[in-house]
Formats: C-alpha cells, sequence, structure tokens
C-alpha cells in the first residue's frame, strides 16, 4: 500500500529572495557545465546553488543561512499541490502535464509499492546521499506514474507561477485512492535509493518521507521521448547502404509491436536491426562501447558526420503501457530508456528533513 501525505512545504520569499524566475532551474542531472554557472550567477539564492555545490558542506551552511534569513520559508500547516507544466516537446507539439505534489513513504523495491523501471548507477547515489546527509532536506521532487485519474486544476489564479509552471494548494482529498495504486518512477531512480539509503541510515519517521510529483497514466500531457545512443565504438557488423537515416527511424514506426528496431547511422550509410524487445534492448546486443546520450535526432546524427562518434543508434520512445507492464513483471530495463518530457521545475518547494 502506497502511503502519501500532504506536507508542511519550505519556499522561497521572493520578497526577501528576489523573483521567483531567477530562483529556480532544471533538476540537478540534466544541467551541464555551463548551464550550471549561467543559473549560479542568476541570483546568489538560486536553487543551483544547493543541488549543485563545490561541495555539500555549503549546501547545508546556505540552507541554515537561508532559512535563518528569511529568504526561505515553512509553510504553517501541511498542503497538497496541484503542479501544471505547459511545455513545447522536442517534436515541436505544445502540451500541458498536470500531477499533484505530496509526500510519499518510502518503500523498499521488493514491496512492490513502488517500481522501478531503470537501471541505476553507484557513483550519482553516492553524491546524492552525501548531499541529503549535509543539507537532510529533499530539495527535488521526483516524478511517479499511477494509474488513477488525472488530476482537476483549480478554476483560479494559481498561488505560484513560473516558466510555465503553476502550482495550487489542493484539498487532501485528491489522495483518495492512492494506497490501492501501484507507482512507477519515471523519472528520479537515483534520488529514489538514495532516499531509501539515507532512510535506512537514520530510522526516524521524518526521513522516511520524499517529495514526490504524481501524474496519471491517462493525462494528455504525459509524454515519452526517445534517447538515441552515441557510440565511439560499435563491434557489431553490418550492412549498411547509404540512406537517410531520419527516413528509416520515421519508416520504423510507433514502437507499438514486440518488434524492435534500431536504425544504426555510420558514416557512409545506415540500416535497421530488429530484434525482440524495446528498441534499447536491441541497442544492447550491437555492444556498443563508450556510450553517451541524447534526445536529440540532429545532434545523434551530426556527431557522426562530425567523426565525435563511431555509430548513432536511433531509438523509438517506448509506450508508457510498455515500460509500466515491463516493471509490473519485475524487468529493469537499460538506463535511459525513456526520456519523460519535460523536466520537473526545482526550487519551487523542498521538504525538509
Amino acid at each position: 500500500m502506497a502511503e502519501v501525505a500532504p506536507f508542511r512545504a519550505v519556499r522561497y520569499d521572493e520578497a526577501t529572495a528576489g523573483p521567483l524566475d531567477a530562483l529556480v532551474a532544471p533538476p540537478y542531472d540534466v544541467i551541464s557545465p555551463e548551464q550550471r554557472v549561467s543559473y549560479l550567477a542568476r541570483s546568489p539564492y538560486n536553487v543551483v546553488h544547493l543541488t549543485l555545490p563545490d561541495d555539500e558542506r555549503d549546501s547545508a551552511r546556505l540552507w541554515a543561512d537561508w532559512l535563518a534569513g528569511g529568504v526561505l520559508v515553512r509553510d504553517d500547516t501541511p498542503t497538497v499541490w496541484a503542479l501544471s507544466q505547459d511545455y513545447v516537446g522536442p517534436d515541436g507539439v505544445q502540451r500541458t502535464r498536470n500531477g499533484l505534489v505530496a509526500s510519499l513513504r518510502v518503500e523498499p523495491y521488493e514491496r512492490r509499492v513502488v517500481l522501478p523501471h531503470e537501471r541505476t548507477h553507484r557513483g550519482p547515489k553516492e553524491g546524492r546521499l552525501r548531499l541529503l546527509r549535509a543539507v537532510r532536506a529533499q530539495l527535488e521532487p521526483i516524478l511517479l506514474l499511477h494509474d488513477g485519474p488525472p488530476v482537476k486544476l483549480p478554476g483560479r489564479a494559481p498561488d505560484l507561477e513560473v516558466e510555465g509552471a503553476r502550482l495550487w494548494r489542493v484539498d487532501d482529498g485528491v489522495l483518495d485512492g492512492f494506497e490501492e495504486r501501484q507507482l512507477l518512477i519515471a523519472d528520479g531512480h537515483h534520488r529514489y535509493e538514495t532516499a531509501l539509503a539515507f532512510h535506512e541510515e537514520n530510522g526516524t519517521e521524518t526521513t522516511a518521507w520524499l517529495m514526490v510529483v504524481f501524474v496519471s497514466t491517462r493525462d494528455e500531457g504525459l509524454t515519452i521521448f526517445p534517447t538515441h545512443r552515441l557510440a565511439e565504438r560499435l563491434g557489431a557488423p553490418l550492412d549498411l547502404r547509404a540512406e537517410d537515416p531520419r527516413a528509416l527511424l520515421r519508416d520504423a514506426g510507433s514502437n507499438g509491436d514486440e518488434q524492435g528496431r534500431v536504425v544504426v547511422y555510420r558514416a557512409g550509410g545506415a540500416a535497421v536491426v530488429e530484434g525482440d524487445g524495446l528498441d534499447v534492448e536491441v541497442v544492447e546486443t550491437l555492444g556498443p562501447e563508450g556510450v553517451s546520450y541524447t534526445p536529440s535526432l540532429d545532434e545523434a546524427i551530426e556527431a557522426v558526420d562530425r567523426g565525435r562518434a563511431e555509430a548513432a543508434l536511433l531509438v523509438r520512445p517506448p509506450r508508457i503501457e510498455q515500460v509500466f507492464a515491463a516493471a509490473r513483471a519485475g524487468k529493469v530495463m537499460p538506463q535511459k530508456t525513456t526520456y519523460f518530457y519535460p523536466k520537473l521545475v526545482s526550487g519551487l518547494l523542498f521538504l525538509p528533513l
């Protein structure tokens, strides 16, 4: 049974910290070194000072100073929030994704309350655990999916608004029924597992909770986009033809059957490789080495054309029901199988532990 609850959020006081658009940022794991410098320069109170510090002790000091100085304030009462995000996807289509922000009691995966769908790596979890130990606050929410009804937004002005994101305080009754639902981690596997590890270390009631955005699988704005692979080396010999990789990917159609299809592009040619499972699982059978990732089809092709990669492995996005079915079957897929868009905004709400 999933245990969800409202929480007393810590938030920026714009009267002291300045306008919210100078304070928020994307999640830590999608910010490049150059972008980090830019966000740090926006404001001495930008959230990236907390989420991507030079040293975790810097984050802990700033967190304490900002609370003491009124830059951050804590709500008097526990609250559930409705969240709406307007966005234009990589396909150029405008959409809106809606969800609920609440706290979730962390549970080990074997209890089958929260389901993962991607593998994680030790390095990122170690860094996030050091940060969590130092600050003792959940600085960024993770994204979870459920099969319940989509959220209904209030018909009034939002309580917070910035960069296409809007937040409303809503009644706790919106959480009714969550105890019967399985939850799928869409984005935030490393942070979820870090929260579990931190709670196992501390064993306190406050450390048992994680800040989460719940989005229904029926929400019209919920989308998955592909994450293409770039390989420094590709061992598999292939019969390449002088074809347009974009056309081959387009002709592969949607990822709607059990047949995986990957378009392999090398300098001078392209080929379609088929296999069982999702496209990203077919990629692994090709033995790529030195793999990096990009959601941009143009960037993937350009990397080969400019000699920055030997091969681009172009994939289609999996369907949401495929991902949920695999997770329910206990199947863990390769890293970056999914690219849920848009990323959540960091800096709107914090959960102190």
